[in-house]
C-alpha cells in the first residue's frame, strides 16, 4: 500500500498460530490523522501515541483506596470523602 504516513496505519489483534511461523492479524489504514483521531478507540489511540494516558494508577492502588474508605465510619468517612473530591478538583 502506498500511504503518505505510516502513523496512519493501525495494527492490532494479532495472533500466533501453533507451532509458530504464521501470525495473523488486523490492520486499519486511515487517510489521515485527522480520520485516525475520529474512529479508533481511546485505548488504541494511546498505544499509538497519539494521546497521553492519565497517571491514576493501577488496579492495586484503587482496591486499596476502596477498602480503607469501607474501614472509616462516621465523621472520619465525611472528612476523608471532603479531602478525596477536594485534590480532584485541583
Amino acid at each position: 500500500m502506498k500511504v503518505s504516513n505510516p502513523k496512519t496505519i493501525q495494527l492490532f489483534g494479532f495472533r500466533t498460530a501453533f507451532g509458530g511461523g504464521k501470525s495473523t492479524g488486523f490492520g486499519l489504514i486511515y487517510d489521515d490523522v485527522a480520520a485516525l483521531m475520529k474512529f479508533e478507540p481511546k485505548y488504541r489511540k494511546i498505544r499509538g501515541g497519539f494521546i497521553e494516558a492519565k497517571g491514576i494508577g493501577g488496579m492495586k492502588i484503587k482496591k486499596e483506596n476502596k477498602n480503607k474508605a469501607k474501614k472509616s465510619r462516621g465523621t472520619g468517612k465525611w472528612q476523608a470523602k471532603r479531602r478525596a473530591k477536594k485534590a480532584a478538583a485541583e
